[in-house]
């Protein structure tokens, strides 16, 4: 009997390939949006990355594009309150998405986040799927079940990423895993796959370069 939520296998070699020559070419900065009139035309594919503030985010992403610099960690959980636009090669966009999960910011500045990632969420037909990352040291938490049911509510095919996978014992991993299967279980957007990863060492990263190059 298969697991629900599997840990998805290594791809074949030509997925392997594809994934790598996408995140070989160009990859820039475009502009962080704070407003729906500010997004980019939408003229690419693009995924976007969703996690609790310091979930890693800036890390898988710099590692994907191999470029350390790209996605600029804060140093104040929460501080970046943009949808920040990245290219990939000449055919998709990386879409970063505002850490959630802070308990510092203003509720004023909470609620226009709020606000504007659903529009995002249930308006940009472009967006082919969300990325939820969660620390693989903590599972999911009660924060992470508010994006997972707003994904839901916009129709937006989500699948988990494990992060941060090198800091946890397999036989810890594993029970975190099977957490994590029984909140998905929940969710009808819940793409029924995981990806394991960690920035640091590498794992996982070529598995989700292969993902994204194969959405269509």
């Amino acid at each position: 009997m298969q697991l629900p939520f599997p840990v998805a296998q290594d791809p074949d070699q030509q997925s392997l390939e594809k994934g790598r020559l996408l995140f070989a070419g160009e990859t820039e900065f475009v502009k962080g949006v704070v407003a729906m009139s500010g997004l980019p035309d939408p003229d690419r594919m693009e995924v976007c990355f969703a996690g609790r503030s310091n979930v890693g985010k800036s890390s898988l992403i710099n590692a994907l594009t191999g470029r350390k610099g790209l996605a600029r960690a804060s140093n104040t959980p929460g501080r970046t309150q943009e949808i920040n636009f990245f290219t990939a090669g000449e055919s998709h966009y990386l879409v970063d998405l505002p850490g959630y999960g802070y308990a510092n910011a203003p509720v004023p500045v909470v609620e226009k986040w709020q606000r504007l990632l659903k529009q995002y969420l249930s308006g940009r037909q472009t967006l082919r799927r969300a990325f939820v990352l969660i620390d693989a040291r903590h599972g999911a938490k009660k924060v992470d079940e508010e994006i997972l049911s707003l994904l839901d509510s916009a129709a937006v095919t989500f699948q988990v990423v494990l992060t941060k996978a090198d800091k946890v014992k397999e036989k810890e991993r594993e029970k975190v895993l099977d957490q994590v299967r029984n909140a998905l279980s929940k969710h009808p957007a819940a793409f029924p796959e995981l990806v394991v990863t960690s920035s640091e060492k590498g794992w996982g990263i070529p598995t989700l370069r292969s993902i994204i190059t194969d959405l269509t």
